[in-house]
């Protein structure tokens, strides 16, 4: 059986996805990997908590010979809960908080602190070229999203990136897709004067 710190030096990075300035991990991808490490894991959903308006859902996952239980609010991009959130958006919470309750037993636990390797890459730094990487990876993504008409999942594709120099090579990178960096600024202004998209 894999240990945490065997489980907690997969690198994951390849399998995460941004939105806004938040990173999350493919819970289908976390859920093979899981079952890969452990063919007897499961897991179990637990009832909602509503906080006013506002709701949190739990995620118990039992493997590797214990249960570790998530709990994740139903939230926008933004990282805010969405007031009386529909059925779509309690799914989605719902997939994250399972794939959050795999990481407590270190599956892609370093992205929930802000890390881009896991812990024993962590000494690394980061090189020109993998920022660059991260970016590139950031903007087709966005493109891929604006080629399908979603134009404000393609703005939040692209909109943690808020370090000048990072936003320059973007820029430049997405420079013959006119109508995308057309669409960027237009949802960039809204987002700056907190109109409703």
């Amino acid at each position: 059986m894999k240990t945490y710190p065997e489980i907690a030096a997969i690198n994951v990075s390849g399998k995460t996805e941004r939105k806004g300035n938040l990173t999350y991990l493919s819970w289908a991808w976390a859920v093979d990997q899981l079952l890969r490490l452990d063919p007897s894991a499961t897991w179990e959903y637990k009832e909602p908590v509503y906080f006013k308006e506002t709701l949190m859902v739990f995620c118990s996952v039992s493997a590797f010979g214990k249960t570790m239980t998530a709990q994740l609010p139903v939230m926008d991009h933004k990282n805010k809960a969405i007031p009386n959130p529909d059925a779509f958006a309690v799914n989605t919470a719902m997939q994250r908080c399972l794939a959050k309750a795999i990481a407590l037993h270190g599956l892609g636990l370093y992205i929930y602190s802000g890390e881009d390797l896991p812990p024993d890459e962590t000494d690394i730094p980061q090189t020109d070229l993998q920022r660059e990487k991260i970016i590139r990876d950031a903007a087709d993504m966005a493109l891929e999203k604006f080629k399908g008409g979603d134009e404000v999942a393609a703005y939040e594709a692209i909109s943690g990136i808020t370090d000048n120099e990072e936003k320059m090579y973007l820029w430049n990178y997405i420079k013959p897709h006119s109508a995308l960096r057309s669409a960027i600024k237009r949802l960039a202004a809204a987002d700056t004067t907190g109109a409703a998209r």
